[in-house]
């Protein structure tokens, strides 16, 4: 395996994929690292076995109905240590993967969450399921520096386009990110700042935005208005703009994700709480870009402040074998 810095080799521009990583809950509660500015996790009324049984349910249902769709689903069960992950069934915030065999991991703010990253583990998972991994590239060198890029929770990225668009945060580092567009050839990058009403930025982009082929849910408002407009601006060349309020955002209408399945067609995943949220008129346009495969995460969302988007590691690798 290779580890040296490579110029990639050939990315094609493809949005969806039609293969994910899911990682299962296994050492998931409540994470108070995280929690310090994650506004979207909270505490509930349940003990650690009624949250054990109905997270492992809300996964394994969750895995299920995406395969029966057609999505090829890699169940990465992890090697547990000595330190425990509470959040590894969000994998999406250490790894990313392009079609040209390369798949890069990420520096990660939190200690406990750092432990998630295991690459070695993922590769043989990868390859088992019949996708080819040509090489290894970390950006983990950043941490020595206190700078921190969570892979897809805070790159929303249009591919087609070789845009990445990201709120800066704590767990957003402009220079990592530009470090990492270059490296993948991806020559454009829309960095935003966000507040929330409590004044504090958006902690991940990914539940305030989502990429489609032809659409974007976005939830503008939390933008300073002098880059809002070219933020929007940028999106609404090719896509279809769909506005969300800050309450869709908070009941998780941005963490959705466009998928493929293995026969090409069009998806939506998302957690019922958002499917509930968004308006008839809003669901109407979605449902234009793909089937609409809500899921109930409610516990997960509730105690980890991620929803689907966030359980979802996209895997654009060569495929070696059609597999499910």
């Amino acid at each position: 395996m290779l580890s040296l810095h490579k110029k990639p080799l050939h990315v094609t521009n493809v949005q969806n994929a039609n293969c994910v990583v899911m990682v299962p809950p296994k050492e998931f509660r409540f994470n108070e690292e995280t929690a310090r500015d994650n506004e979207f996790q909270h505490q509930v009324n349940l003990s650690e076995a009624e949250v054990k049984q109905q997270t492992m349910d809300e996964f394994k249902t969750m895995v299920m109905l995406l395969r029966k769709e057609g999505v090829q689903v890699v169940e990465f069960d992890y090697p547990e240590s000595d330190v425990e992950t509470p959040d590894a069934v969000f994998p999406n915030n250490w790894f990313s993967s392009c079609s040209d065999g390369s798949l890069y991991t990420f520096p990660m703010a939190c200690e406990n969450r750092q432990q998630e990253v295991k690459p070695d583990a993922l590769v043989t998972a990868l390859e088992e399921s019949g996708r080819i991994v040509n090489q290894v590239e970390s950006l983990e060198s950043y941490l020595k520096e206190g700078a921190y890029l969570e892979s897809t929770g805070v790159m929303v990225i249009d591919h087609i386009n070789k845009t990445i668009y990201a709120a800066l945060s704590q767990r957003c580092d402009r220079e990592v990110l530009e470090d990492y567009a270059k490296r993948i050839g991806y020559n454009r990058v829309v960095s935003f700042q966000t507040a929330l009403p409590s004044g504090h930025p958006i902690y991940h982009t990914n539940v305030m935005m989502a990429i489609g082929d032809n659409f974007c849910v976005i939830c503008d408002e939390v933008i300073p208005e002098f880059e809002r407009r070219f933020v929007i601006k940028s999106l609404a060349k090719d896509k279809q703009v769909i506005s969300i309020s800050l309450d869709q955002m908070n009941r998780f209408c941005g963490n959705i994700l466009q998928l493929e399945t293995i026969n090409g067609d069009k998806v939506i995943a998302m957690s019922q709480s958002a499917y509930d949220a968004f308006s008839p008129a809003q669901l109407a346009q979605l449902s234009t870009h793909g089937k609409l495969l809500p899921f109930n995460v409610k516990t997960i969302e509730d105690i980890g402040g991620g929803s689907v988007r966030c359980m979802l590691g996209e895997v654009f690798l060569p495929t070696r074998v059609n597999q499910l």
